[in-house]
């Protein structure tokens, strides 16, 4: 599988990047998954509901499936330190392309999202795993780069990119561990 990490602070428009490149590089014929980091206590569950019951009586793993979903949730008894190897090692293998979210601070190939409306500095000057920048303001780049500058609004030609350089983003998990 290809694995792609995309960068950046709060609302600077990881979330919706990734959204519309999902059906860009699906309508490729590609299978893509999806990476995300989330915070704390975040919850998928619902009290009430039997997965919601089992976790609560002490399970360590629920994994509940139909015919047209499977979610696994895990319970750690003590803060884990996981990282974006540890959940791409989790993503099923018939996967093309996995769209990392949120860990920019990893060792993967990265995009980073960028707005200069922002006000916030832009990671790539150092960081050496960023290969592209997505933003609305290529003009106002804090520093010149020879990485490639994409439209944050355009996610067709990222997905185009993303597939022309495709060999790039080859994922091993041997060489991360």
């Amino acid at each position: 599988m290809k694995v792609v990490g995309f960068a950046g602070y709060s609302g600077s428009g990881k979330t919706t990047l990734v959204e519309k490149l999902i059906p860009a590089l699906k309508l490729r014929g590609l299978r893509v998954s999806v990476v995300k980091h989330a915070h704390h206590d975040f919850d998928i569950d619902q009290p009430g509901k039997d997965t919601y019951r089992h976790r609560e009586a002490g399970a360590f793993e629920v994994v509940v499936a139909s015919d047209r979903r499977l979610a696994l949730m895990r319970e750690f008894e003590q803060p884990a330190k996981l990282t974006v190897h540890h959940l791409l090692a989790e993503v099923w293998s018939g996967i093309d392309w996995v769209l990392v979210e949120g860990f920019k601070s990893s060792n993967l190939l990265k995009v980073e999202v960028w707005r200069a409306d922002s006000g916030v500095a832009a990671r790539y000057p150092d960081d050496d795993f960023v290969v592209a920048i997505a933003t609305d303001s290529p003009d106002r780049l804090p520093m010149e780069t020879l990485r490639p500058v994409l439209d944050i609004n355009d996610a067709d030609a990222l997905a185009e990119w993303l597939v022309a350089n495709g060999d790039r983003f080859e994922y091993a998990f041997e060489n991360y561990s």
